[in-house]
């Protein structure tokens, strides 16, 4: 899994390439709640990001809670087919604010 981090504007973009499993889900635990906290607009970037396994969501649910108690945003974005169709089975998209598109995203971060 790669992770790369990039400023657009006020929003720190963070884009995920690859599987988060369990072998690779401590890369982003060791970014994401992190910079939940030091960040107000975070846009998650998963177009690239194939496979979520639960060690993933457990990564991914920690840091909608940093956002919820800290106040600040945090958007999904790319989830292809397979990512979606498990999140919205176990009711993770209703935890998360989940957009289309990179662009989508931008925009409900900017205002």
């Amino acid at each position: 899994m790669n992770i790369n981090e990039t400023h657009e504007g006020e929003v720190l973009v963070i884009a995920v390439d690859g599987r988060i499993d369990s072998t690779t889900s401590r890369q982003l635990e060791e970014v994401l709640p992190e910079r939940m906290q030091a960040t107000p607009r975070v846009l998650l970037d998963m177009s690239e990001v194939q496979y979520v396994s639960s060690a993933g969501l457990r990564v991914l649910l920690k840091a909608a809670k940093i956002a919820r108690s800290t106040g600040h945003e945090l958007v999904l974005t790319g989830l292809l087919p397979q990512v979606h169709e498990v999140f919205q089975v176990i009711g993770f998209d209703s935890l998360f604010r989940i957009l289309p598109d990179r662009a989508a995203a931008m925009a409900a971060l900017a205002g």
